[in-house]
């Protein structure tokens, strides 16, 4: 198997997909809490935590996941995706919609909706720091930018953590890589979804939950007023129930 991937519990499975800011780590409390009675799969994808990134790599993430599934022996499993991996789910799920019979996604970036100006000025100075060589900058920036009011300096340190390991693998690998995109067709996914969105993320990620919200056949959007990017790490007591009650 060519990422490193968890299973905890046993019961109903659901297979978790971490944030771009993060790794597996983010939904440690979700698998705490899940493997009482579901089977709980947590994934790192290429370039994030125990799954390294090699030079001149063509692989595909969402690939990847049926990849697990299939290893699994997994026809149908729920799915949680937070950001980057929500985007993931939505490209895996139109492949191969059976594959998941309900999905949660919590503020997945989302095709045909334009960068907007907050995200452009994050993008823009992570990258001069990059340049410069400033990984540690570039991480605190990613903090700052994507976690919410609500943070503690538990949830911060643990997303500097994850972030900065991030770097560490996709700076190594450099820039001759090959992600293959699928397409996303979320008229073909006809699972039952719940979509998540904070009222103090950014601009970028809330038109995309708007927009997915009027595209998905069936489909409960919900905005979350104190939330920024990554709610189950800023608020994690009520992440876990959110996540739970979100499975049905």
């Amino acid at each position: 198997m060519t990422i490193r991937y968890w299973v905890a519990g046993a019961g109903p499975a659901v297979l978790l997909v971490h944030a771009g800011v993060c790794d597996a780590r983010m939904w440690a409390r979700q698998v705490e809490d899940l493997r009482r009675d579901h089977q709980v799969i947590t994934v790192d994808l290429r370039g994030y935590g125990e799954t390294p990134l090699a030079p001149g790599t063509r692989y595909s993430d969402a690939g990847d996941l049926l990849e697990v599934l299939d290893e699994l022996g997994l026809d149908s499993v729920a799915v949680v995706g937070a950001s980057y991996g929500g985007n993931v789910v939505l490209q895996a799920a139109s492949r191969r919609p059976a594959r998941f019979h309900r999905l949660v996604l919590l503020a997945p970036p989302v095709d045909g909706v334009e960068p907007t100006a907050d995200l452009r000025a994050v993008w823009d100075e992570e990258n001069r720091l990059l340049e410069a060589g400033d990984v540690e900058a570039a991480t605190a920036l990613n903090v700052r930018s994507f976690l919410g009011p609500e943070a503690d300096d538990e949830a911060r340190a643990l997303v500097h953590t994850m972030q900065k390991r991030a770097f560490e693998l996709q700076l190594a690998a450099g820039d001759d890589l090959e992600n293959e995109e699928y397409e996303v067709t979320p008229a073909a996914i006809t699972a039952p979804v719940k979509l998540f969105c904070g009222a103090r993320d950014l601009q970028f990620f809330r038109d995309g939950a708007e927009k997915l919200a009027k595209e998905l056949p069936d489909v409960e959007y919900v905005e979350l007023p104190w939330a920024g990017h990554v709610p189950t790490l800023e608020r994690p007591a009520e992440g876990v129930a959110l996540v739970r009650a979100a499975l049905g």
